[in-house]
């Protein structure tokens, strides 16, 4: 694996099926962030650590993978690099605890 820059924020890819992969640090809108497994990516705006960057384009619907499951799905079209939250995924976990409130 090659040697990160030090000033470079790393973005931890957990699993390899993964699309999206995690900040390792706070950053700042314009950072080059670097993959553990290789490649940069610009940040879109400023971000703190523990937060998700696609790392490969998710179409509308399709699954968000992170841990190398599905954590919800593209409510819109997610480019490489945006930041990946609330505005753009739609989580398969709310769909749940609803379903358990209702009593299904």
């Amino acid at each position: 694996m090659p040697e990160l820059a030090k000033d470079r924020v790393k973005l931890l890819h957990l699993h390899r099926s993964d699309n999206v992969a995690v900040l390792a640090a706070d950053g700042r809108a314009g950072d080059r962030v670097a993959l553990a497994s290789g490649g940069d990516i610009v940040l879109p705006c400023d971000l703190v650590m523990g937060h998700k960057i696609a790392i490969r384009a998710i179409p509308a619907g399709a699954d968000v993978l992170k841990y190398g499951c599905p954590i919800g799905y593209a409510a819109t079209d997610i480019a490489v690099g945006d930041h990946v939250h609330l505005h753009n995924l739609t989580s398969r976990y709310t769909v749940i605890e609803d379903m358990e409130a209702a009593g299904q």
